[in-house]
């Protein structure tokens, strides 16, 4: 049934509305980005030369590492916890489902392999997704993921270790949407403990570096205390650093994937003005036709 065109011209204003709303949002997101940004880009150094620094340690205290609770494996790994991290907000595209997707298919990898997936999660889409799919989290940490601080990172490192060292857990992993740029973003996987299995420590995903370069630093440093003193505050500084910038580059993608998202919507709104402006013209050019018929029809008959 053609549309009037107050219909139209009511079509077109809401529309706008809508628009004006999208563009708004965009230049936050943009806004957002770029402290996000800034944050990682001073975090790297220091996340950096604490990877460096534990490792180095653990090479030079050598097999005495073994007996610290968070470098040793357990005998077996039953339980496994998985880390999720999303957002509190959404419209951001598929920031959230992307992520979700890959955290629950690993988990059907590890219960394929008999082991007992624990959930933990961080942000209001991925707990009340993973809720919704009958996946209780053992941890929910919401209300930060816009500007997540170094404390949150804590408490949740903390709960995870807690659970690590209590056997209630055998291996953490972290799933979380890697920052590449604004337009792109790549759910990564990582291991937290046992940090032996970390890539730090030469484990998944690691390069294995050479040997003359290890004994060269073994040789240059001497450690006081001892190396097995300093890795029972680095390894916890370790694991909180490792979060706390899996947040970060969490938060900066986010607002990579709302700015992108947005923008395609005020994008998909001005053409969609467009073709209602089209609509409202022809729909005005049709009464103005059917007013000139009536008028000839009316001077004909009066002639």
């Amino acid at each position: 049934m053609p549309q009037s065109q107050r219909d139209v011209r009511n079509r077109i204003g809401s529309v706008a509305n809508i628009q004006k709303i999208t563009r708004a949002m965009e230049m936050v997101a943009a806004a957002r980005l770029r402290r996000a940004e800034q944050r990682i880009a001073a975090l790297r150094p220091y996340a950096n030369a604490i990877a460096r620094m534990t490792r180095e340690t653990v090479e030079a205290a050598g097999a005495s590492v073994l007996t610290m609770p968070l470098l040793r494996e357990h005998d077996s790994e039953r339980k496994v916890a998985m880390l999720l991290v999303s957002s509190d907000r959404g419209l951001a595209g598929a920031f959230n489902s992307q992520v979700l997707r890959a955290a629950v298919r690993s988990g059907v990898e590890h219960e394929e392999q008999g082991q007992a997936v624990v959930w933990y999660a961080s942000g209001r889409r991925g707990v009340s997704s993973l809720t919704f799919r009958g996946h209780e989290p053992r941890g929910a940490y919401v209300g930060f993921t816009d500007r997540p601080s170094y404390a949150d990172a804590r408490q949740i490192a903390d709960d995870l270790m807690s659970a690590y060292l209590d056997d209630q857990i055998d291996r953490v992993e972290i799933m979380y949407n890697g920052f590449v740029s604004p337009l792109v973003q790549e759910v990564r996987r990582e291991v937290l403990l046992p940090l032996s299995a970390a890539a730090v420590l030469g484990g998944e995903g690691s390069e294995e570096q050479p040997d003359d370069e290890a004994a060269t630093r073994r040789a240059a440093v001497e450690y006081e205390p001892e190396p097995e003193q300093l890795l029972g505050r680095l390894v916890p500084d370790f694991v909180e650093i490792s979060i706390f910038r899996a947040l970060l580059e969490s938060t900066a993608s986010e607002h990579g994937a709302r700015m992108t998202a947005m923008r395609n919507a005020s994008d998909n709104a001005g053409e969609l003005i467009t073709d209602l402006t089209l609509e409202m013209n022809r729909a005005r050019q049709a009464e103005i036709t059917q007013e000139i018929l009536e008028v000839v029809a009316g001077a004909e008959g009066l002639g």
